[in-house]
């Protein structure tokens, strides 16, 4: 785990165990949610993602988290976007496969930066989260995989399923798993789902060529 700092955005990268600095890996951008706003990546670097994913057994994605240091993603935004781009012009990060994914408030952001450049992102997975449902025709060539709690009061599950309908209404291809037991709290069971990094592993941006010396992401665990 490494921290970093773009134009004053601080960031955690981290990378796969067997990282070959010469190849482009498969890259999961992550948004994390309000419990970790600020400016010290100690906080971040506690976040469940990281933990979570630690324990998978070959982990093949490059993962970059971005610390908000505001009081929302969307005050930051044009930063936002700036670090977005910023990341997809990394030697190891392979464009086509590069993926977004949030919780919460960082759910809502997936949503919005995956709205404002679809053509960035091979697939999405916004959790619990929620959106512009009336912009989402922008996302119907962009996979998505949306996760919510059904017992969730913070952002209803609603806002979830207009998001997908939306999606799905405009031609597109988009899923919702709703956990039955879970309040706000789906983002846990989403990081432990092996099956999920798979099929973010399966989409690929195909609008762009392949990287030179691609690692394409094996399915694992």
């Amino acid at each position: 785990m490494e921290f970093c700092e773009y134009k004053k955005l601080k960031y955690i990268l981290n990378k796969p165990k067997a990282f070959d600095s010469s190849k482009a890996y498969p890259t999961i951008l992550i948004l994390h949610g309000a419990g970790a706003r600020g400016n010290d990546l100690n906080q971040l670097s506690c976040h469940p993602y990281f933990a979570i994913t630690d324990t998978h057994t070959d982990f093949p994605f490059v993962s970059v988290a971005p610390q908000c240091n505001a009081d929302t993603w969307f005050d930051i935004f044009e930063q936002l976007q700036d670090f977005s781009s910023f990341v997809r012009g990394l030697d190891f990060v392979n464009n086509n496969r590069l993926y977004v994914m949030g919780a919460s408030m960082g759910g809502y952001a997936t949503w919005q930066i995956a709205m404002s450049h679809p053509e960035w992102f091979a697939a999405i997975v916004p959790i619990c989260g929620g959106g512009m449902y009336w912009n989402a025709g922008r996302l119907k060539d962009v996979p998505v995989w949306a996760f919510h709690g059904a017992k969730d009061t913070c952002v209803f599950p609603e806002e979830s399923k207009k998001m997908v309908n939306a999606v799905n209404n405009c031609g597109g291809s988009a899923k919702l798993t709703i956990y039955p037991e879970n309040n706000h709290d789906s983002w846990s069971d989403t990081f432990k789902n092996i099956d999920v990094f798979n099929w973010l592993l399966l989409q690929k941006n195909t609008e762009l060529a392949d990287n030179v010396k691609c690692c394409q992401g094996r399915q694992f665990g």
